[in-house]
């Protein structure tokens, strides 16, 4: 076993492009850490529906150059297999973005020279920039397929690789298995042609042509008077949102200087994601010094987006489900036409929203990738911080036009005198309170995961919080309206849970939510109070019944 192992690593680095993670597996081999190049040589990171994720090292169990340029020639290859599908006006041209992560734009690099040694057509973004100007990008420009190289939210120490087809989408299956086969037949990195050059560096021309598209989000001649603090989280917003403030006409976002520009390390936040404790609190901070109407945060990537609002003396996070309900009932409200979408662990209030308006809605599985493909899409959005409010433009989330629609709707209540809170408010009194939460456990085992999700369907809850299980579901079964999936949605009398292991972290997530029913303004304080109870009660009853 150990001169197997020694032998699959020696291999792997005789082949390795990369002067630094071959002096890295140099010093593994050298050392005969067994147990750490057994960590890397396990398997290989497989290709999915969410493309490839993790972290940065040597190794095919690792993201680096020799990882990337097997992933490229794969889909190089699956391109060249399937001709001209997914509606590409140009079937040779990939379109390459990436962010401002460690190695990224080397495996941006990496890619553009696989698929042009390939006979494709490859370009790539001028610099790094948000994952919504990729995903406009294969649109605007009739491509076959993009790349993005980034890892969004994740730990400094990772990175990633995300795949979208010519309609602009995420790759769903069979896409990513075709893909994924093709990565696999590849033997040797010698076997890949990678040419020094050949691929075409993009101007700011399709910048230029993502930011004249924002308009669309806005409606004329509404109020653009609300005032932001703004944090870019260490990653790539920061340039492209205030453009597309200053061309709306709203007012200079005040910035959380320490977090405006990118640092692939990451130094002030544990987690670059706006949902992780700690994350906003130098957004506070500058929101208690300015006194803006909201704060806005992207992540590293710029593709979701959080809002906070002042809440008596002091700022609170939206939920993702709040700003979601807030979005849709603004869309309304202006007259929008079309599919309301929604992913099944996101809040039932978008559904009960559209149906009163009248509206077509529909929900998907976890992840844009379903939601963008929603017949008819006008809205979507998933409880994580993302939003598609311009499906035309982007079909995938987009922190940048979320942001402005969003200090759209803050302008016209503030010109009412109401807030966004108000707003909230109002929903709950017309719609019922819905209240979420979620139970999210970080595992370094992956395995524990798996047991807990055993556990469950081996012995499914009959009561949570007192309230009795009308309906248990096992979502790997698929349903009327969702293919298979690895996840459990029980529903109770008022309340629905689903579990899911995440598919981008080693995660094993709970979602919550309750309904309470409110009759009149004055009815929402004890509403409030007996949902957080409810959710309280529902997650320590689940936490038992999981084992977790």
């Amino acid at each position: 076993m150990h001169d197997d192992l020694i032998a699959r690593a020696e291999a792997w680095l005789a082949e390795d492009p990369d002067q630094e993670t071959r002096d890295e597996l140099a010093r593994l081999i050298d050392a005969g850490d067994v147990e750490e190049l057994s960590a890397r040589f396990s398997g290989t990171l497989q290709f999915g529906t969410a493309g490839l994720r993790g972290e940065l090292g040597a190794g095919p169990m690792r993201m680096n150059r020799g990882v990337v340029i097997r992933a490229a020639a794969g889909l190089a290859a699956y391109l060249k297999k399937n001709g001209t599908p997914h509606g590409a006006a140009d079937a040779g041209l990939v379109v390459i973005g990436y962010d401002a992560r460690h190695k990224s734009a080397d495996f941006a690099r990496d890619t553009a020279a696989v698929m042009t040694g390939a006979g494709l057509r490859a370009a790539v973004l001028p610099r790094p920039l948000p994952t919504p100007v990729l995903a406009f990008a294969i649109r605007h420009l009739g491509a076959v397929a993009g790349v993005e190289v980034t890892a969004s939210h994740n730990p400094p120490r990772d990175n990633g690789y995300k795949v979208y087809l010519g309609d602009g989408s995420q790759i769903v299956p069979p896409a990513d298995a075709g893909i994924a086969a093709e990565i696999d037949a590849i033997v040797s990195l010698n076997d890949v042609p990678r040419p020094d050059g050949g691929w075409e560096i993009l101007d700011d021309t399709v910048l230029d042509a993502y930011l004249a598209r924002t308009d669309a989000v806005l409606a004329e001649d509404s109020p653009r008077t609300a005032r932001t603090v703004y944090t870019a989280m260490h990653g790539v917003g920061k340039d492209v949102l205030l453009a597309a403030f200053a061309r709306a006409g709203f007012p200079e976002p005040v910035l959380v200087a320490e977090q405006a520009d990118p640092d692939p390390d990451f130094p002030t936040v544990a987690f670059p994601n706006p949902e992780e404790p700690g994350a906003m609190d130098l957004a506070f901070a500058a929101a208690r010094a300015t006194e803006p109407d909201l704060v806005i945060a992207n992540d590293p990537d710029a593709d979701r987006c959080a809002v906070a609002v002042k809440d008596g003396g002091d700022w609170r996070m939206l939920r993702g489900d709040e700003v979601g309900a807030l979005l849709g009932a603004h869309l309304v409200r202006r007259g929008a036409r079309g599919t309301f979408a929604e992913s099944i662990v996101s809040s039932s209030l978008l559904g009960r929203i559209a149906r009163k308006a009248g509206l077509p809605y529909e929900e998907t599985l976890t992840g844009f990738k379903w939601i963008a493909r929603v017949d008819g899409l006008r809205y979507g959005y998933e409880e994580a911080l993302g939003y598609c409010v311009d499906p035309e433009g982007v079909r995938d989330k987009d922190g940048i036009t979320a942001a402005l629609l969003i200090t759209e709707l803050a302008s016209v209540l503030k010109e009412e005198g109401r807030t966004l809170l108000d707003l909230l408010d109002d929903l709950a009194v017309e719609h019922g309170l819905h209240a979420t939460d979620q139970l999210s456990v970080r595992v370094k085992d992956l395995s524990l995961i798996a047991d807990a999700m055993r556990r469950l369907r081996e012995r499914p809850p009959a009561r949570l919080a007192g309230l009795p299980v009308t309906r248990a579901e096992d979502l790997n079964r698929g349903t009327d309206t969702l293919p298979p999936t690895d996840g459990l949605r029980y529903t109770l009398d008022g309340a629905r849970v689903i579990v899911r292991p995440s598919g981008t972290e080693p995660k094993l997530k709970c979602y919550l939510e309750v309904v309470v029913p409110v009759s009149a303004p004055a009815g929402l304080p004890a509403a409030r109070t007996r949902a957080t109870e409810l959710l309280d009660a529902i997650k320590r009853d689940l936490s038992t019944t999981a084992g977790i």
